[in-house]
């Protein structure tokens, strides 16, 4: 049974009112990918009675109150996705398609959905308490630079009047709020949940304050101040609360929430997820999403890398959160006997696979990240401790459920990690491919690849050669597909024709190329709009124009004649 998404499914569970709210930028699909979902899953279990709004029409209030007020709160996301980078291309023209929506039609959600469904919602039901959440309100919890405007923008707890804000992954914020709500505090006493931003009138005694509202959008270093600060605290045991001055008040970010416990994420993907979209699509044409991840298992949460145009860092934090291998399979046999199954597991892991059951011998769970190194590089910390025999195990256990005939790791994989582990790598490419595995080649240019803090070209082209021998060796006929990023920071033509001549060494014609889009509050966006590196305060080089994007592509990708 999937949550309610109208007033009348509430009312034939017997619900008067709803304890909970959520508004969500996606079409409702049951299935543990789907933030609202889990979300609403997750608060159902501890006895709350939970509405999903899913894709309201956001041009009247009157949408929002189909359930009524609920009893404690509205919880909004923008969806699984950022809003504007589901509605619009990084040359800024509007997306043809919309694989989160019925039909994959689109707009069925606003730019800057966050902040237009919270005004909303103070609209139809003023005095409610409204907590934002999901992709788009974690990234822009400070100041931040909006790619779209090409300026700085205050957090969006201000422009959507919103009174708290939950960051990262948030069953443990959503619960924590919703049982002192119930317990009768007001939500002006939600000050101290770790994992949660706030609007304050004071700065916190204990609080690190970091350059200001004013100062980030006046001074490109600053800017880059701001963000080096940000980044050094993002760590649950190491990282002190921020708080950053707004005008005359102030955005308080608690510490982020301590690890989740291998039965804390058990629990979470042990909850009834239909895996469907709901009813209600099916005539529309269903959830195109929702086909891409329906037979897709998530191993863990978290990178221990810290790519500059990624933000798992700044989301899901640094720290391996990991699933036990019976949950892994359970769920796998959850799979494999629904009626639409087919055969095929399409991807089992994270966005770096081979990253499941890595531990650090200094336990991150208790102490937290290593300040003084970055675990990857210039190569693996000689601390990280292998998880290939879980993994493995995971896989094989996996592979062996009646009914299952393939089992493929799709999500992705570390090449220097792999490396490492030979015995991984051998069966990867024995079992668990499906012809084609994507890994990310980025740059070979060595200045550009150091400003995304990734491993030289070297170590890609050595596993690019343990890759093809492996297959001559197992008799496989499987390729690599080179997943390209152009106009990074410090890409410049000049790089671009580089790539292209590497590519062309190797009579590589890319397919998976995309364009640098500046995401808010990674390093490289950092770099993209103040023009300083922020680990190393070095002067940065970003080609700024849709032209100048245009032209790296045209170099990569020229027109067949």
């Amino acid at each position: 049974m999937t949550l309610p998404i109208s007033k009348t499914e509430a009312r034939k569970r017997g619900w008067k009112q709803l304890d909970i709210v959520l508004v969500t930028g996606n079409a409702y699909v049951d299935h543990p990918s789907f933030g609202a979902a889990v979300i609403g899953r997750v608060l159902e279990a501890k006895g709350f009675r939970v509405g999903i709004l899913a894709q309201p029409d956001w041009r009247s209030a009157e949408v929002f109150k189909e359930f009524g007020r609920p009893r404690l709160f509205f919880g909004i996301t923008a969806g699984t996705v950022d809003s504007m980078l589901a509605n619009r291309t990084v040359n800024r023209r509007r997306r043809r398609r919309d694989n989160y929506a019925p039909g994959g039609k689109p707009g069925h959600r606003p730019d800057q959905a966050t902040i237009v469904y919270a005004n909303r919602v103070r609209e139809a039901f003023p005095g409610v308490p409204i907590i934002l959440g999901g992709i788009e309100a974690s990234l822009r919890r400070l100041a931040h630079y909006d790619f779209w405007k090409d300026r700085v923008r205050p957090s969006i707890l201000l422009e959507s009047r919103a009174d708290l804000l939950v960051y990262g992954m948030g069953e443990r914020q959503a619960v924590e709020i919703a049982q002192r709500l119930a317990a009768g505090e007001p939500v002006e006493a939600l000050t101290d949940i770790r994992g949660t931003a706030l609007v304050s009138e004071l700065q916190p005694a204990e609080a690190l304050e970091i350059p200001s509202f004013d100062e980030v959008a006046d001074d490109r270093r600053k800017f880059a101040e701001a963000h080096a600060l940000f980044a050094a605290n993002l760590d649950p045991v190491r990282g002190r609360i921020l708080a950053q001055a707004h005008g005359k008040r102030f955005v308080v970010q608690n510490l982020p929430p301590m690890p989740a416990t291998e039965a804390e994420l058990d629990e979470i993907h042990a909850l009834p997820f239909t895996r469907r979209c709901h009813p209600s699509y099916e005539k529309l044409g269903g959830v195109p999403a929702l086909e891409t991840v329906r037979t897709t298992i998530t191993t863990h949460r978290g990178c221990f890398a810290d790519c500059s145009f990624c933000a798992l860092a700044a989301h899901q934090g640094r720290i391996i959160e990991n699933r036990s291998v019976d949950s892994i399979v359970a769920e796998a046999r959850q799979i494999a006997q629904a009626d639409w199954f087919k055969g095929t597991i399409s991807s089992v892991g994270a966005p770096s696979a081979n990253m499941y059951a890595m531990r650090c011998k200094r336990n991150w769970h208790e102490k937290g990240t290593c300040g003084r190194r970055d675990c990857l590089l210039p190569k693996p910390c000689p601390s990280l401790v292998s998880g290939t025999k879980r993994n493995l195990e995971a896989l094989r256990r996996v592979r062996e459920i009646p009914g299952i005939k393939h089992v493929f790791v799709s999500h992705g994989i570390r090449c220097d990690l792999a490396l490492q582990e030979p015995q991984y790598l051998r069966e990867l490419v024995k079992y668990y491919i499906s012809g084609y595995l994507i890994v990310g080649l980025e740059q070979v240019n060595a200045r550009v690849l150091r400003l995304m803090n990734k491993p030289p070209i070297e170590v890609f082209e050595k596993f690019e050669k343990e890759f093809e021998k492996l297959n001559r060796e197992l008799g496989k006929k499987q390729y690599l597909v080179r997943y390209l990023i152009l106009g990074h920071p410090g890409c410049m033509e000049a790089e671009a024709r580089e790539l292209a001549r590497w590519l062309r060494k190797k009579k590589l014609r890319p397919k998976q190329v995309q364009d640098f889009y500046p995401c808010p509050m990674t390093a490289s966006t950092c770099m993209y709009y103040s023009g300083y590196d922020p680990r190393t305060m070095e002067k940065v080089q970003s080609p700024r124009s849709d032209r100048d994007r245009r032209a790296q592509r045209r170099i990569i990708q020229p027109p067949r004649k």
